[in-house]
């Protein structure tokens, strides 16, 4: 009988990850469709597998959220993820307006309905993290009050008005790039030049 050729190495990792985007794909399509009901079981029926081999990937609602979260960041583009430094900040923000553009459906609900702000809440601490870290040399000589209200800030800036500046202004990706460079930069200049002020007093 002939020898049977042993699966390629990495097969297996393959066919996890291709399970893994199956599933973060179909919480996506679910939230396209206005369910309210984003859960293993619902997700296990629409797939056609069971219930166990959801939670075998995702333990959890808030790592099935997360992971569909981002995949979500992945179709829009490799460099649509949270900053690593101060540099990300302003040197991803074509990428992601562009980026958000180019799935603009997907990206509406994701920040104007309850599941799509249940997915993004679910990488709440991530997003913290990469923030604080990124604006950490620009804030350190703030109040320790006032850091997390900077660091906040200027979070708020980097993504956020993908949706406002498109809906109430028509303007394009490359547009808000533009403008939420332009303010990130302000602020930036504001915290090294205030040193230790409060961000409170605006002239000292």
């Amino acid at each position: 009988m002939a020898d049977i050729d042993p699966p390629a190495p990495g097969r297996r990792a393959q066919k996890k990850d291709e399970m893994r985007t199956r599933i973060s794909d179909m919480v996506i399509e679910l939230l396209a469709e206005g369910r309210l009901d984003l859960n293993h079981d619902v997700i296990a029926d629409r797939i056609g597998i069971g219930r166990r081999t959801v939670y075998r990937y995702f333990p959890d609602r808030e790592a099935l959220l997360a992971a569909a979260t981002d995949r979500v960041r992945e179709m829009a583009g490799p460099r649509v993820t949270f900053p690593r430094d101060e540099n990300d900040l302003l040197g991803t923000l074509h990428d992601i307006h562009t980026g958000f553009d180019s799935i603009a459906p997907i990206a509406t609900l994701m920040r104007s309905t309850p599941q799509g702000r249940a997915m993004r809440k679910a990488q709440n601490q991530r997003r913290i993290d990469a923030y604080t870290a990124a604006t950490a040399d620009a804030v350190k000589d703030l109040p320790p009050e006032d850091q997390t209200l900077a660091s906040a800030m200027i979070q708020v800036l980097h993504t956020t008005p993908w949706l406002e500046m498109r809906d109430h202004w028509g303007l394009t990706g490359e547009q808000i790039a533009t403008a939420t460079g332009w303010a990130i930069r302000t602020l930036l200049k504001d915290l090294r030049e205030r040193g230790s002020r409060p961000i409170g007093d605006p002239e000292g």
